[in-house]
């Protein structure tokens, strides 16, 4: 069991198992949400993922669908800012930000994704595959096959 929380300790979770993906994003909307050059994020079954304190200090936000839904959505600390996992028990899947844990989940990144809106001052220096927004829609596509 590995657990997590923001920075001021408000909110906080356990989770039993990762599955992945573990993707490093570079969408506009994940630079803007976490104010750095791609957000750092594990797939993680609802199932495995349990509240141990702080959900109701939990703020969230919806920005508006720019093509298709689902729209995105991020989750917060409402008193420290901190990004939160956006989760709800009847979700089979979330995405938690490998910054929050407070212990080695045991995996690795697999991939960079929506590459083409990476920030003009950051520099991919890792052999990791680098996935456009079409390589992603195909890549999601074929899972769900």
């Amino acid at each position: 069991m590995i657990e997590g929380g923001c920075l001021c300790g408000t909110v906080r979770f356990a989770i039993e198992a990762f599955v992945g993906p573990f993707e490093l994003c570079h969408c506009t909307r994940c630079r803007k949400a976490s104010g750095s050059a791609f957000v750092a994020g594990i797939g993680v079954r609802g199932a495995d993922f349990r509240w141990l304190s702080g959900y109701q200090e939990i703020r969230r936000y919806e920005a508006p669908i720019l093509e298709r839904s689902p729209g995105y959505q991020v989750a917060f600390c409402g008193r420290c800012g901190s990004p939160a996992p956006y989760y709800e028990e009847r979700d089979e899947w979330l995405e938690v930000a490998a910054g929050l844990l407070d212990d080695d989940p045991g995996m690795r990144p697999d991939r960079h994704i929506f590459i083409e809106c990476g920030s003009s001052w950051y520099t991919i220096r890792d052999e990791l595959p680098q996935l456009t927004k079409i390589d992603v829609i195909r890549m999601r596509q074929a899972a769900r096959k």
